[in-house]
């Protein structure tokens, strides 16, 4: 979830990586063997190599001779849509918790062999058969954290924080500087823990009143958004957005007064690497899941992206400033917490046309 900058520009990066690694493969590390992995993932979600840090795909490809293709998506939905129609070549994909349930129940994914994956005894027990894979055949987790509300401390009235609700997204008084979730199982599951529903409620009279709670919202939104609060929040633009905790210094690196806090009924997410069943090179699909949970490589992304890692070898190495109780929730913050399981088509169904009647409102709002 995510850390996402424009996409663009970060494509334009990889590519110019790329041709870097041709070399750096040859020069000091494996020769190339000719082999390809294609990688999707989210945006900016691995360490790549700025300020110094390790470039996590370079490092990969020296090892091992094989050339990463690394390829970006902004939501679970969008990644989806893509490998359903078919249209892309993939290896390596880390989907959240409620996609990778929907997509072990549409058999589009492999199954992982364990016998090359040996660094996976790296991961947290508690993160090894989650409740979204249950035999713990499918994934193998790459981060985890929850969603939160990030709030500029210059504009946003301390008075109004209240970590037991979500009424700031909400509050008339910052109305025009409020930005909201662009995907509808987020926006709605925001509404849900507003409404002290679960958040995998498919009672269509709850879905229903978080519809009508959505649309009685819509007038003090400015937008609906993902990776674009960055530069919304950065700036000024925007004062509140709800996002992914490990967010957090990302924003801060661009706006030192942004705050956020993880209300009560927040989703918990987990992030996992899996191999679909398009898959074209599944031996090097997890030598590079493998490398991944590698405490060096593991270390280097938890470093660099901001979310928690799933290896406590890992965490005790970290910062205090990424180990606190806003990145790491205790356990008492996570019970309050739910995390995001499949739902049924008929409810998948009706939370799609409303989010489409929730877009025309706001269509209509801002003629």
């Amino acid at each position: 979830m995510k850390r996402i900058l424009a996409l663009v520009l970060s494509a334009a990066l990889m590519m110019s990586a790329f041709s870097v690694l041709s070399g750096c493969s040859e020069e000091k590390g494996v020769a190339k063997t000719g082999e390809v992995l294609y990688v999707y993932n989210w945006g900016e979600y691995i360490s790549n190599g700025d300020d110094g840090t390790m470039d996590v795909n370079a490092q990969f490809e020296k090892e091992t001779g094989i050339e990463v293709k690394y390829l970006n998506f902004s939501s679970n939905e969008e990644m989806y849509a893509k490998m359903k129609s078919g249209g892309m070549t993939v290896d390596v994909i880390i989907p959240s918790d409620y996609m990778i349930s929907q997509l072990i129940h549409e058999n589009l994914l492999e199954k992982l062999d364990f016998n090359n994956i040996p660094n996976a005894k790296n991961i947290d027990e508690k993160f090894r058969k989650p409740a979204f894979d249950p035999t713990g055949e499918y994934s193998v987790a790459y981060t985890w954290g929850c969603t939160a509300i990030f709030y500029d401390s210059r504009y946003v009235d301390e008075a109004d924080i209240d970590e037991n609700t979500w009424d700031l997204l909400w509050n008339e008084k910052y109305s025009g500087k409020i930005l909201m979730f662009n995907n509808q199982r987020d926006a709605f599951g925001v509404a849900e823990a507003k409404l002290g529903y679960s958040l995998n409620s498919e009672n269509q009279e709850e879905l229903e009143a978080c519809y009508q709670e959505l649309v009685r919202q819509c007038p003090l939104v400015q937008g609906y958004y993902g990776d674009q609060i960055f530069d919304k929040m950065e700036s000024g633009e925007a004062v509140i957005a709800p996002y992914y905790n490990g967010d957090l210094l990302m924003l801060q690196d661009g706006n030192e007064y942004i705050k956020g806090y993880i209300p009560k009924g927040a989703n918990t997410f987990i992030d996992s690497m899996c191999i679909p069943t398009c898959c074209q090179n599944k031996s090097a699909a997890e030598k590079y899941i493998n490398f991944m949970c590698r405490e060096d490589v593991a270390l280097a992304n938890a470093e660099f992206i901001g979310y928690a890692s799933p290896i406590s070898a890992v965490v005790e190495q970290l910062d205090e400033e990424v180990t606190g109780e806003f990145f790491y929730p205790d356990d008492s913050k996570l019970a309050q917490c739910e995390v995001f399981y499949q739902l049924s088509d008929e409810a998948n169904a009706f939370l799609s046309t409303k989010w489409e009647d929730l877009m025309k409102e706001f269509t209509e709002k801002t003629r």
